[in-house]
C-alpha cells in the first residue's frame, strides 16, 4: 500500500484459511500463500477479527507449551494455549 494508490472497500472483513492445509504454510496478510507451494487446499476461512471462545469451548486438558529453552522448560514450564511474556536481554 502506498500514497496515491488507489484502494477499493470491500466491506468484508480479512479472512484467512484455516485447517489442517494451512499447517506449516506461510501467508501474507490477505490470507494468500507466499511459500511459492501453489493454493492451499481449503475451502474454510476464519476472519481475524472475532470474538474469542466463550469459557466452556476452552479445552481442560494440561499441556506443556516447549520453548525450547531448557531452563525455562524445567524451572518455569509454560502451560499449552495461554498466553504468556517471556522477556531476555540479547545474547542471554
Amino acid at each position: 500500500l502506498m500514497r496515491g494508490m488507489e484502494v477499493i472497500d470491500t466491506g468484508a472483513a480479512l479472512s484467512v484459511p484455516v485447517g489442517g492445509a494451512t499447517l506449516g504454510r506461510i501467508f501474507n496478510v490477505l490470507g494468500e500463500p507466499i511459500d511459492n507451494l501453489g493454493p492451499v487446499d481449503t475451502r474454510t476461512t476464519s476472519p481475524i477479527h472475532r470474538s474469542a471462545p466463550a469459557f466452556i469451548q476452552l479445552d481442560t486438558k494440561l499441556a506443556i507449551f516447549e520453548t525450547g529453552i531448557k531452563v525455562v522448560d524445567l524451572l518455569a514450564p509454560y502451560r499449552r494455549g495461554g498466553k504468556i511474556g517471556l522477556f531476555g536481554g540479547a545474547g542471554v
